[in-house]
């Protein structure tokens, strides 16, 4: 397995952090991953451990206010940051293996860049696959919420402490441990970017039906952070025959960290295997 860490431009011009997992043969496909909010794109290790050696290269980058990419902690301007800098992503990827089939992971937070942005660029991707999506209201402080609404116009870059509770992301106490332990971690919101959120979501679930291409919804039946409800509204909402939700008995928010990850990564093959 072959690692290598770079930037690109992301949109705006802002140099984005990058990495990438190649196997030692030459890939069959591409996956780019997307992750959520307050961690960065180190945390997949066990997607990144299963899926190269069977063929697949992952890229992966670290959202602007995230991990190794400058910006303020958690703040986005406007919602189409996000969104141009998956496009840009795919330009840097596509850049590099402009044949090979190309699919998008994202997770949480990334969950629903990747789901509003193939919505309005479905061009060149084989499928989309969203982990926990988030398209409801999350699981922290009403008040904080409210209080973020107001500020959005006054002083839409504060700085919040979001309070997520770490506990709610896997039922491996390691991986909790590790999640705590991460420097390259934060809880960081501002009110700009609660706003955006909500918007993109209210969006994304009226326009589940426009949904052209394989989809895969992954989600923890015991989430905590993110209601498996919101997902399955959507999902039952998207009209393309070829989808799938899998709904993993007991799980929590991350996955492909809990306690069950070998058979979420075996699921994610088997997945990707039938859509090559």
């Amino acid at each position: 397995m072959k690692h290598n860490e770079g930037t690109f431009k992301g949109f705006g011009g802002l140099e984005l952090y990058t990495q990438s997992w190649l196997p030692d043969t030459p890939p069959k496909a591409i996956m780019a991953l997307v992750h959520g909010f307050g961690e960065h794109s180190g945390r997949y290790k066990n997607v990144v451990n299963h899926l190269v050696p069977k063929g697949y290269a992952i890229y992966g980058f670290d959202h602007r206010g995230h991990g190794r990419s400058p910006g303020k902690r958690g703040h986005v301007n406007d919602w189409a940051e996000f969104r141009g800098d998956v496009v840009a992503f795919k330009q840097f990827i596509t850049g590099q293996h402009p044949d090979l089939p190309l699919f998008l992971m994202g997770h949480s937070m990334g969950g629903l860049i990747v789901l509003e942005y193939i919505l309005r660029h479905p061009e060149g991707w084989q499928g989309v696959i969203a982990s926990a999506p988030l398209l409801g209201q999350p699981n922290i402080s009403p008040a904080l919420i409210f209080i973020s609404r107001l500020l959005s116009r006054v002083w839409p870059s504060l700085g919040v402490n979001t309070g997520l509770d770490a506990s709610t992301i896997s039922r491996d106490e390691t991986e909790v441990e590790a999640y705590q332990n991460d420097p390259l971690v934060h809880s960081m919101g501002t009110p700009r970017t609660s706003t955006e959120m909500t918007t993109a979501v209210t969006w994304t679930q009226a326009h589940a039906a426009d949904i052209n291409l394989p989809l895969l919804i992954i989600h923890g039946q015991a989430d905590a952070l993110i209601s498996p409800e919101d997902s399955a509204a959507f999902f039952a909402n998207v009209t393309y025959p070829d989808k799938q939700r899998i709904l993993y008995d007991g799980g929590f928010h991350e996955s492909h960290n809990d306690i069950h990850h070998e058979q979420v990564t075996a699921d994610l093959e088997q997945w990707l295997e039938a859509h090559l």
